[in-house]
C-alpha cells in the first residue's frame, strides 16, 4: 500500500498525497522502508530546518527536525517574488510535515500552519499512523525538476520529483534501519494546489502523487 498517496486520496479533495507519498507493505499495516516519516525517536539531536528564510519571519512556526534526517532542495530561485515564495512554502509544508512525525504530534502547529482544509486534516491521519507505529526515517530525501505556475487569484500549482533511494525507516524501538534498495518506485512525482492565504502564506491545499513516474526516472 502506498501509505502517502492512499493517505490524502482518501481525505483530500481531488488529491492523492503529495508530500506524503511513500511506500508500505503488507506486516500488519506497519511502515516499511522509504515511507516519508520523520523522527520519533526522542533521543536524537534535533536541529532547526535550513532552507527558506521564511521560517523566520514573524508568525511562522519553528521547524526543527533529526539531525540525521536530511534534504536537498534542488529547487532554483525564478527571479520573481511570488513563483519563489510557492517554492518556499512548498518546502516549508515537507519539513512541517516530518516534524509532527518527530514530535508524536498528530496536531502540531507547523504542518497546520503550511496546509488546508481537508488537506490537514488528511496529514494528521498520516502523521497519526506513524506515531501509532513508533517509526520514523533517517537519511535524506531530494526534490528536484520543479515547475511553478501561478494561475491567478492567489493560486499557484507546483509540481516536482522526490527520490527516497537514501532514505530509510527507522524504528524507535530497537533503533533497526531497514534498507531497501532503490527501485523505479523510489522516484515520485507531485501536482500540488497552494493558495495565497490572508497571511500572505502559500498554503498547499490539494496534492496528486505517482510513484514510480516517468518523468522522474534518473
Amino acid at each position: 500500500m502506498n501509505c502517502r498517496s492512499r493517505l490524502l486520496a482518501t481525505v483530500a479533495v481531488g488529491a492523492s498525497a503529495a508530500l506524503l507519498l511513500t511506500a508500505c507493505g503488507g506486516d500488519g499495516g506497519k511502515p516499511k522502508a522509504n515511507d516519508k516519516i520523520a523522527g520519533a525517536d526522542t533521543g536524537d539531536e534535533a536541529s532547526a530546518t535550513p532552507g527558506a528564510s521564511a521560517t523566520q519571519q514573524a508568525g511562522r512556526p519553528r521547524i526543527e527536525l533529526p539531525a540525521d534526517l536530511h534534504y536537498t532542495f534542488e529547487w532554483r530561485k525564478t527571479g520573481d517574488k511570488d513563483k519563489d515564495a510557492v517554492l518556499a512554502d512548498g518546502e516549508l509544508f515537507i519539513k512541517a510535515t516530518d516534524q509532527a512525525i518527530a514530535n508524536q504530534d498528530v496536531l502540531d502547529p507547523a504542518y497546520r500552519f503550511y496546509s488546508a482544509e481537508e488537506l490537514a486534516a488528511a496529514t494528521q491521519k498520516y502523521v497519526q499512523r506513524f506515531v501509532d507505529h513508533k517509526a520514523r526515517t533517517t537519511g535524506t530525501y531530494r526534490f528536484y525538476s520543479e515547475s511553478v505556475t501561478l494561475q491567478g487569484d492567489g493560486a499557484a500549482a507546483l509540481t516536482y520529483c522526490e527520490d527516497q533511494g537514501k532514505a530509510y525507516n527507522k524504528f524507535v524501538k530497537t533503533g533497526k534501519v531497514d534498507k531497501t534498495p532503490v527501485t523505479k518506485n523510489s522516484y515520485i512525482f507531485y501536482n500540488t494546489t497552494l493558495k495565497r492565504n490572508s497571511d500572505g502564506v502559500w498554503v498547499t491545499q490539494d496534492m496528486l502523487s505517482e510513484r514510480g513516474s516517468a518523468r522522474c526516472q534518473p
